[in-house]
């Protein structure tokens, strides 16, 4: 798996940058509608989605290695499409929305950084992608009641630093060699 993702580290460094634009536009932003920000989150899901199903289909070769970033694909697709359908979704919509897509994709992101722990060192790049998913997922659920400034800000602020994470996890494997130590 180590050489399927260190050959597709663009995808992964793509997904990161999009979501660290992502967060700099809700950073510049903070007072947009819940519509724009539903369509800001509907076209970052849907982005994100299709480099997980490209980074899936480049690992199609390996029999159980790819569902992981296929799954999270396809429900990022969902999710952001779901956003666009229904744009007059209210701000707890919405919050439960991302909520959800944050926790499924960590979990994922997660799954794959244990599958790599085996021929990679400093996996942990992609593992915190996922930890910090979750954890702004279940924030999310606990306190839905922040008002749409705030929220703009907490997604910015997530954004940037899971994209970062994921930057770092592309750089790191865009040039290691396959065995840990």
């Amino acid at each position: 798996m180590f050489e399927l993702a260190q050959r597709n580290w663009w995808m992964i460094a793509l997904r990161g940058a999009s979501a660290v634009l992502f967060g700099i536009l809700a950073l510049i932003w903070p007072g947009l509608t819940v519509l724009t920000l539903v369509i800001f989150f509907g076209a970052y899901a849907i982005v994100d989605g299709v480099f997980a199903i490209g980074t899936a289909i480049r690992h199609a070769d390996r029999r159980m290695e790819w569902w992981p970033e296929l799954v999270e694909g396809i429900i990022g697709i969902i999710f952001g499409l779901v956003a666009f359908i229904w744009p007059g979704l209210t701000a707890l919509g919405l919050l439960y929305v991302i909520g959800a897509w944050a926790v499924i994709t960590g979990i994922a992101e997660i799954a794959a950084a244990v599958r790599l722990r085996s021929v990679i060192t400093n996996e942990w790049f992609l593992g915190i992608s996922g930890a910090l998913s979750i954890v702004w997922g279940v924030i999310l659920f606990i306190f839905p009641g922040t008002g749409a400034i705030a929220l703009a800000w907490v997604i910015g602020i997530f954004a940037i630093i899971y994209g970062a994470a994921l930057l770092s996890f592309a750089w790191r494997i865009r040039n290691r060699d396959p065995q840990p130590g």
